[in-house]
């Protein structure tokens, strides 16, 4: 496997190899041992979805100390970690609403890992063989209750807060990536994934022993320097080196 995506035609929901823009349907398990239509699926009619359905998101804060230096904050000595609502997931396309546009929102710009095994207590050197793949997210934040209240699950769970997607990589090295975000064209947030405190890996070890990952769980690893408020009209697109960009406008 490479890149891949989950689509709907219809009624019909399914995973597929994307190779230049052409669809190969899946068959099978995406996360056990899948084969793949010899014959491409037409694109006519097919919409893109979520890359995975998680049980959940943990995500990872102050994960890049440029990042940790700008919000004011020492770099934590273990992963900093909490969870977003599933709900507040959203794929490539999708609108971002913000609940309260008096408030400072920001972006996120951030590398997602997905989960394809059960995961409970594995170490470093182990944790690349329970990982799916890779894809782009954003980690949208409402600051203005971030600081209100001291703890960050509300102020980053709101419906649509998580753009996701739109394909997952399997086949990617994730300490050797630049991370990009640009806000109607502009180039706000430019990173390198190297820059992280804690690399993928230890992401994973640590995470699961504390809490069991399932396949499709997904772990946001972080944001690097740069975050910036949104406002409605806004076009927002995360790039990060060899994956499709993720691009949602602000309403």
């Amino acid at each position: 496997m490479a890149t891949i995506g989950r689509f709907q035609r219809g009624e019909d929901i399914f995973h597929a190899k994307v190779v230049e823009g052409t669809l190969f349907r899946l068959r099978g398990d995406v996360f056990g041992s899948p084969s793949f239509d010899k014959r491409p699926t037409p694109r006519k009619g097919v919409r893109t979805l979520l890359p995975v359905v998680p049980s959940k998101i943990v995500a990872v804060g102050l994960n890049y100390a440029d990042h940790a230096r700008e919000r004011g904050e020492a770099p934590p000595k273990d992963p900093l970690i909490w969870f977003k609502a599933t709900t507040s997931l959203i794929p490539d396309g999708a609108k971002i609403e913000l609940p309260f546009p008096g408030h400072r929102n920001d972006y996120e710009a951030e590398l997602a890992i997905v989960m394809g095994r059960r995961c409970r207590n594995v170490t470093p050197a182990a944790a690349s063989r329970y990982i799916f793949g890779y894809t782009a997210a954003q980690d949208i934040t409402d600051r203005t209750l971030q600081a209100a209240e001291g703890q960050w699950a509300r102020s980053k769970s709101f419906d649509t807060f998580t753009p996701l997607g739109p394909y997952v990589e399997t086949k990617i090295d994730p300490h050797d990536l630049t991370i990009q975000l640009f806000q109607n064209g502009q180039l706000r947030q430019n990173g390198h994934t190297s820059e992280m405190i804690f690399d993928c890996f230890r992401i994973v070890s640590f995470v699961s022993t504390n809490i069991t990952l399932l396949p499709g769980d997904v772990i946001l690893t972080g944001t690097p320097s740069g975050i910036g408020r949104i406002q409605s009209g806004d076009r927002l697109e995360v790039r990060i080196q060899g994956m499709t960009p993720l691009v949602n406008s602000v309403k």
